[in-house]
């Protein structure tokens, strides 16, 4: 008998069925999946509030609208893609705010205790 790959898709050796995901129960999604889907979630809001076209944040990002869908709905794509986009959308600064560890309260007394005195971040 001969079989194509198309026959034995789903197949691990031994012919054992791979299992499927049960519809019925509901996925667990990663931490970092529900960070990227929220964070797809608000570039989008941003998109529109300044009224661009996906067309055109693909375009100044050097990207694909398809790249910018992945993008959107929480997909993973390179850190320099995704930074094109957020600088084509005009919030870099917030992001890098957010990031710096100074500009929170715990990096702020994390900072003093290791250092003794406190850092100033580089602006």
């Amino acid at each position: 008998m001969k079989l194509s790959i198309r026959d034995l898709n789903g197949y691990r050796c031994c012919h054992t069925r791979v299992a499927e995901p049960d519809p019925a129960r509901p996925q667990r999604r990663s931490r970092e999946e529900r960070a990227l889907a929220a964070l797809g979630d608000s570039l989008r809001r941003w998109r529109k509030l300044r009224g661009i076209t996906a067309e055109q944040v693909a375009e100044r990002a050097r990207t694909t609208r398809v790249t910018l869908r992945k993008i959107e709905s929480g997909g993973s794509v390179s850190s320099e893609i995704l930074m094109r986009v957020i600088v084509v959308l005009g919030i870099e600064q917030g992001i890098l705010d957010a990031a710096e560890p100074l500009n929170s309260d715990v990096g702020r007394l994390r900072a003093d205790e290791l250092l003794g005195e406190r850092m100033r971040p580089r602006r």
